[in-house]
């Protein structure tokens, strides 16, 4: 299984733009069939930035979420536009 977290830091201005984009993106997203999560999240102390959790079932789910067209359309057109800042950290099970 693969996990791992993407942060995003946006602008203020951008925070209903990016609520209905993820909203979107989070639902095409869940219905891929190597997803096993997909949760956005906004930083309670810092509302303009957000975590998604990912998991998906291989490498090969989750190449294929990011040639998905739900993906093209809504994060690489919509929160990549946006975006200020990014970062991803790949997530390992303990126990």
């Amino acid at each position: 299984m693969i996990s791992f977290n993407i942060r995003f830091k946006f602008a203020p201005e951008d925070r209903a733009e990016i609520a209905e984009i993820l909203r979107n993106l989070a639902e095409a997203t869940r219905k891929e069939p190597g997803c096993i999560t997909y949760i956005p999240l906004q930083v309670e102390s810092d509302p303009d930035t957000v975590v998604i959790w990912e998991q998906y079932k291989d490498a090969e789910a989750e190449q294929a979420h990011r040639q998905a067209a739900h993906f093209k359309k809504w994060a690489v057109g919509g929160l990549y536009q946006k975006m200020l800042e990014r970062s991803r950290e790949d997530l390992v099970a303990v126990g």
